[in-house]
């Protein structure tokens, strides 16, 4: 495995002052998913967030920030937003838009600064890892540092699995 470069995310990390670490892993093209992930770099899913685009309006997107084991509901993502609704990008528009492909799109240093909500469970812990911005790596940061350098706001995301 090459050594990781450094990401635009990792580079604004490195400008923020904030401590990571990157964490590479090796990518299977058929399972991108945050599970997946985060049994190769030795975190429980719900410790790996995933980075996903939603449209809002024609020319609207907001980012959603949920742990790598939920599903984003939209309407709490609206509610957050304070807007009507939200659907998720279609993939062919998130690499235009974010300047990433999908298994590797970060809030930090996409093309446009869309804003960002994250799910609250972040600040349940430690440690989170989120895409470094590309496919194959991670970063590893304090849930605080992330929420500060993605500028992202916490709101309840995720759709309600119990009951």
């Amino acid at each position: 495995m090459k050594a990781a470069s450094k990401t635009n995310a990792a580079r604004l990390l490195d400008g923020l002052g904030i401590a990571y670490e990157l964490r590479p892993y090796e990518v299977d093209l058929d399972d991108l998913t945050a599970i997946s992930v985060a049994r190769k770099i030795g975190l429980p899913a719900e410790q790996v967030f995933k980075t996903l685009l939603a449209q809002t309006t024609p020319a609207g997107h907001i980012f959603a920030v949920i742990p790598g084991d939920a599903e984003l509901d939209l309407k709490k993502l609206a509610t957050a937003a304070g807007i009507k609704k939200a659907e998720l990008a279609s993939l062919k528009e998130v690499e235009p838009l974010t300047g990433y492909v999908r298994g590797g799109v970060t809030v930090m240093g996409a093309k446009k600064p869309f804003p960002a909500f994250a799910d609250e469970t972040i600040e349940l812990f430690d440690i989170i890892s989120i895409s470094a911005g590309q496919r194959g790596l991670q970063l590893v940061l304090a849930p605080a540092d992330y929420l500060r350098a993605a500028e992202a706001e916490l709101a309840d995301l995720t759709k309600d699995t119990h009951g």
